[in-house]
């Protein structure tokens, strides 16, 4: 069998459309595999899920609402200790990530079977200011963690890797961003993205900000050595400032300004002093943080789960 996990907040109607499509686009013999697991994130519109009947579906409800990432750590994480399978795909439930696409990620995973396979964002059709600010997330991304992250959760997994994802405390945060960190072997193939079928997105800006800074978060402890690492160098041109300063001083007609070389002079010590004590701040807060426990989905997901329904 292969599951598809979808993460769901009131989108039955999107749903409704995607199963359709996803019918339609895969090849008979693909679809006679797959079974359908919906994460409902406690939605507040209802749905009686005999209206799914004609598919192997099944719908894990929440006792609470915790967002689109946790929502697909929890999926996972029921699904490998409740089964076994061949393979898990994620997949958004408003078909942005295109039905049609299924086929080609298994299609890639066959050819490399112990990969876990992303669709890769070759072409998006959000307006020009959502890919603005997508182009920023993926450079300051770069700039902060040293890493590229051009795919989100659209992908597909062999059981095997699915099993130990669920072990990984960072997808909690941000699933792509997790998979990243645990250092599970990944690719990834070109796809464009699709458009909505029905409903409007319950990301506002806020959320995309959050998202975005989920996705630095799981890669905290590097971060922080890299912001040390730029004050220091931070450091480095401040005092090499404040040398030429006093040279310049000492080297300046007797009838200049008063004052400006001591000013620029403690600018320079004051710059230095905030970028190092930041920087070191932050540093022994991550160093503090990986002695903690952390969340283990594959180990407290139970938690989280008010009942499993079957279509």
């Amino acid at each position: 069998m292969i599951k598809i996990i979808i993460p769901l907040y009131n989108d039955w109607e999107a749903l409704d459309l995607l199963l359709q499509e996803i019918k339609k686009s895969v090849s008979v013999e693909l679809f006679s595999k797959l079974s359908f697991v919906i994460v409902d994130d406690c939605s507040s519109v209802e749905c009686d899920i005999k209206q799914f009947s004609s598919y192997n579906l099944s719908i894990i409800r929440l006792w609470r609402n915790v967002s689109h990432q946790k929502a697909i750590a929890l999926g996972l994480s029921y699904l490998t200790q409740a089964s076994d399978f061949e393979k898990v795909i994620v997949m958004d439930s408003d078909g942005e990530d295109k039905p049609s696409d299924i086929q080609r990620l298994y299609d890639a995973s066959l050819k490399e079977p112990n990969k876990i396979i992303f669709a890769q964002r070759a072409k998006r059709s959000e307006g020009l200011v959502f890919r603005i600010g997508y182009t920023v997330y993926k450079f300051l991304f770069g700039l902060l963690t040293g890493k590229v992250i051009e795919f989100g959760n659209f992908s597909i997994l062999p059981f095997r890797q699915a099993q130990k994802l669920a072990y990984v405390s960072e997808i909690w945060n941000h699933f792509p961003g997790g998979i990243i960190r645990s250092k599970l072997p990944y690719s990834s193939i070109p796809i464009e993205r699709g458009t909505r079928l029905a409903g409007k997105s319950k990301m506002n800006f806020v959320s995309l900000v959050l998202h975005g800074l989920s996705a630095v978060s799981v890669h905290l402890d590097t971060v922080a050595v890299r912001i040390l690492i730029g004050s220091l160098w931070m450091t480095f041109i401040a005092g090499v400032g404040a040398i030429i300063v006093v040279i310049v001083k000492f080297l300046s007609p007797a009838n200049a300004s008063p004052g400006w070389a001591t000013t620029l002079v403690t600018a320079s010590i004051i710059i230095i002093l905030q970028a190092l004590l930041s920087s070191l701040f932050l540093i022994f807060t991550v160093l503090n943080y990986r002695t903690q426990k952390h969340f283990i989905p594959a180990k407290e997901y139970s938690d989280f789960i008010e009942k499993i329904e079957k279509a």
